[in-house]
């Protein structure tokens, strides 16, 4: 285990990555049907309502030096943890390989006019061994290499606004998508940080104003992001990112802009299943687990049609709203801590409720969004379950 504790500095610099990613871009295409204005307002309130919940869950891995799976513990028992510490490294080993294909398939559209092959699989080599290389360099040595890298992707994506919102704006075509509904896809991304940002907060020497920092400028950049693909949507002809990279002349400026923004993007998802790996089992290790998962990732993006698992990876993160919720009601309001026992039935149990009522509420549509209202239901259920078995040992 590094001892060096990062700076407030290096961990906004680390969520600024995180939030300039395709994948977000990508998603604000989707929002475009409901306009610039009401598609803005779903972004914001969405991202809102989503760094809200990483910031809780931030502070609670900052201020007791945890990392994420292991604040788990604090909620669920010991043994009870292991459920979501197991889905937690499952679902980070399958988003890197969908990060890496979407980068290298992105990557090899721009690369295709200049070198004249399309190379997906080359590029998902490139992508996965630079994520490596971060690995190796670790998250508190990346200083001088993320303020170069995140300086160049600044002015890079600077480029890119430009170049999409000088164009005239197009009619949203006519769709289903209704505002709640953008909001949800808005909550989307940070919702998918939640098990994720203590990993980072717990290095911080100063956990209070590094979560802070770090949900804000996650805050901007994604949302930015957002705006970047609504804005291709609604001011270009095409909502795909690299042929608009492409028609704009961008080509190798587009190629570094993919890979530095999929590199930064993705890093965190190995080096947190690393992280994770630690609190299935002691004798693992950090960096060789997210080495091996960045490998597996870069194996699976080439030799699998990963994309379509994507729909399993969503299921598998709707787990982690009604967790959270539960920690929330814990730590904030009850002050518990059940690292102690083996498993907490009742959490448990009260994580079930929210999980089926996750997905229930899909169905349902809200101004809000469905992750709010579960999760707010959620946390009312845990305080009113412990008010009343208050003197036993469980929630």
């Amino acid at each position: 285990m590094e001892n060096k504790k990062t700076s407030v500095f290096d961990n906004s610099l680390i969520w600024f990555g995180a939030g300039v990613s395709i994948a977000e871009i990508m998603t604000g295409t989707l929002i475009a049907p409901l306009g610039f204005t009401k598609g803005l307002l779903a972004i914001l309130l969405g991202h809102l309502i989503g760094c809200a919940l990483m910031y809780f869950a931030g502070i609670i891995g900052g201020r007791t030096e945890r990392s994420a799976m292991e604040t788990v513990k604090m909620s669920f028992g010991e043994k009870g943890s292991l459920l979501f510490s197991t889905l937690n490294v499952l679902q980070l080993v399958g988003w890197t390989a969908v990060m890496i294909i979407g980068g290298a398939k992105a990557v090899s559209v721009i690369s295709n006019s200049f070198l004249g092959s399309p190379l997906e699989s080359l590029w998902c080599i490139v992508i996965g061994a630079l994520i490596i290389l971060w690995v190796v360099i670790g998250i508190t040595n990346l200083g001088k290499v993320n303020t170069v890298a995140m300086g160049g992707l600044f002015l890079l994506t600077i480029v890119l606004s430009t170049v999409i919102f000088k164009g005239n704006i197009v009619n949203p075509s006519a769709g289903g998508l209704s505002f709640g509904s953008a909001v949800e896809l808005s909550v989307a991304m940070p919702l998918s940080w939640l098990p994720l940002i203590s990993d980072y907060i717990k290095e911080a020497k100063e956990p209070g104003k590094s979560a802070f920092a770090s949900v804000g400028v996650y805050f901007i950049s994604s949302s930015w992001m957002y705006v970047i693909g609504m804005g291709a949507a609604l001011f270009t002809k095409s909502s795909d990112i690299a042929v608009i990279m492409l028609q704009a002349g961008l080509g190798i400026l587009g190629v570094i802009i993919i890979i530095l923004s999929t590199v930064t993007t993705t890093f965190l998802d190995a080096y947190s299943a690393g992280v994770s790996s630690v609190s299935i089992s002691k004798k693992l290790s950090e960096k060789k687990v997210a080495i091996i998962v960045c490998i597996i990732g870069t194996l699976l993006a080439i030799f699998t049609p990963i994309e379509e698992f994507e729909n399993f990876l969503y299921l598998i993160g709707s787990v982690f709203a009604p967790m959270i919720a539960v920690q929330i009601a814990d730590y904030f309001f009850l002050k518990k801590d059940y690292s102690a026992l083996s498993v907490n039935k009742t959490n448990i149990i009260l994580w079930l409720i929210g999980f089926i009522t996750y997905r229930v509420f899909m169905r349902i549509d809200t101004p809000i969004g469905n992750t709010l209202p579960v999760m707010i239901i959620v946390m009312i259920l845990c305080i009113i379950v412990n008010k009343m078995f208050g003197g036993k040992k469980e929630c």
